[in-house]
């Protein structure tokens, strides 16, 4: 099987030492398993059974010349029936500085949302769970019993996992959904990687004013901050509320079809004054199954578990 790796999916002013070196050792790893890895640097689609790029395509499509390379792949790569295996990044992050030193990165085939890629969790080995929970010293925690605030896990206004939803009319929606159901107090967590997230929501100020018991994190105030008293979290479907969930925060999500923690989260806020407790080492024994680290990508174990699953 031959396997192609892209480095010009790479934007060029974020040329980061993982986002390039996982699409170097994975081809190590796939020459190592006996089969043919080709690193290449150019910007047209070469003739592979496998494509292997970084992060995936926003469904509106950029120009930018990465994500244009991006978009070519994965069209490419679709119309002949072949296959794209996407990197993007750790799901258990909460718990790691930087992704080091293992540098663990999640890798799914065909798309990014659990209900478009196939991510090879079907058959759940508990060693796998038992080798991160170890190598990133995770525990999992007692479910909270006491907590006076809801804490709403922003996503980037605009990003891809939002899809067509406008940032700040998700807050009014979900914001009227749970004063259905609790009047505890809400704070809004800006996403940490958006820049413009603060100016936004200080620009809608007079939006937010009409919601009752609502503030904003302040700027700079890191998650466990945050989470200081915390009842419960709400996210609309990105990894931000993983770390909490295996904490023991109760969790509420909007878009549970594309949410990795569909499984341990409550769908519907009625019950967030009386939530239920999940099964949360099932659900870990899954998610663990499309982890993969760089010792892991470069010795071929990462290629031969998913090789399997492109036939």
């Amino acid at each position: 099987m031959k396997v192609v790796s892209y480095l010009g999916v790479v934007p060029e002013k974020n040329k980061s030492f993982e986002k390039t070196e996982l699409l170097k050792l994975f081809i190590q790893g796939v020459n190592a398993s006996g089969d043919t890895g080709v690193v290449y640097t150019g910007n047209t689609v070469q003739d592979s059974q496998v494509a292997v790029i970084q992060g995936w395509q926003h469904q509106r499509g950029k120009s930018a010349g990465h994500l244009a390379l991006r978009q070519k792949i994965i069209e490419t790569q679709q119309q002949q029936k072949k296959y794209v295996i996407s990197a993007d990044s750790n799901l258990f992050l909460y718990f790691t500085k930087n992704n080091e030193p293992h540098h663990y990165l999640r890798y799914g085939i065909n798309g990014v949302f659990p209900d478009t890629a196939i991510y090879c969790d079907d058959n759940p080995n508990p060693a796998r769970w038992q080798q991160i929970s170890k190598d990133l010293d995770i525990t999992i925690g007692k479910y909270r019993k006491k907590g006076r605030n809801i804490l709403f896990c922003l996503q980037r206004n605009g990003g891809w996992s939002m899809g067509e939803t406008d940032l700040l009319d998700w807050i009014e929606s979900t914001v009227a959904r749970v004063r259905q159901h609790s009047d505890r107090h809400i704070i809004l967590r800006p996403h940490p990687g958006d820049k413009k997230s603060q100016e936004y929501l200080v620009k809608n100020q007079k939006r937010l004013n009409r919601l009752t018991s609502v503030s904003i994190s302040p700027s700079g105030r890191n998650f466990a901050e945050d989470l200081n008293k915390t009842w419960a979290v709400v996210n609309h479907n990105s990894s931000s509320i993983v770390g909490p969930v295996i904490q023991g925060y109760h969790a509420f999500i909007t878009d549970p079809a594309k949410s990795q923690c569909a499984e341990v989260t409550h769908h519907d806020f009625s019950h967030i004054e009386n939530p239920q407790q999940f099964d949360r080492e099932k659900w870990l024994q899954r998610i663990s199954m499309f982890h993969w680290n760089f010792h892991e990508l470069q010795n071929g174990s990462a290629w031969k578990h998913m090789r399997n699953y492109c036939q």
